[in-house]
């Protein structure tokens, strides 16, 4: 079998295992790419999102067959960025931060929101968002983050 060729936080990887591997599970297990979380394994919660060729994917339902020639973003690599710098300001600004367990995903999520439109409505921004559950914000908090993200990264999307 060949190997399963494709960028990781940019870097060129290859992964020799099998091609119905789950991607979250070999991001995490083989990468240590540990802010991937595994949350209901059925795509529901978005604590495993990651962007794969800037589109935000649950990566509980890829197999690593369909990431052949593609770039894949997790936290770890996205943390590296400028955008990432405003947004992390922007959610500590806010305390949009509690238990942090969806907070990957929803980075990621703030992302692709703000990828596809620098300067969203509420309603955006909470539709973006709506793939990636959280128990503890209320997602006031981190709505606010995302709008002040965008005021602040002006230019940066």
């Amino acid at each position: 079998m060949d190997a399963i060729r494709f960028i990781l936080n940019g870097k060129e990887v290859e992964y020799d295992g099998s091609a119905a591997d789950r991607l979250l599970d070999v991001l995490r297990d083989t990468y240590d790419c540990k802010s991937v979380k595994c949350g209901c394994k059925e795509g529901e919660c978005g604590a495993c999102s990651v962007l794969i060729n800037g589109t935000l994917i649950n990566s509980c339902c890829v197999a690593m067959g369909a990431v052949e020639g593609h770039e894949v973003v997790t936290l770890e690599g996205f943390r590296e960025t400028e955008r990432f710098a405003v947004l992390d300001k922007a959610f500590a600004s806010v305390s949009a931060v509690q238990c942090g367990f969806c907070i990957p995903g929803m980075v990621l999520a703030a992302e692709s929101v703000l990828s596809k439109n620098a300067n969203p409505t509420e309603e955006e921004i909470r539709e973006g968002l709506s793939g990636n559950l959280c128990r503890c914000t209320g997602y006031n908090a981190i709505v606010n983050a995302v709008k002040i993200a965008a005021k602040e990264g002006n230019g940066l999307w």
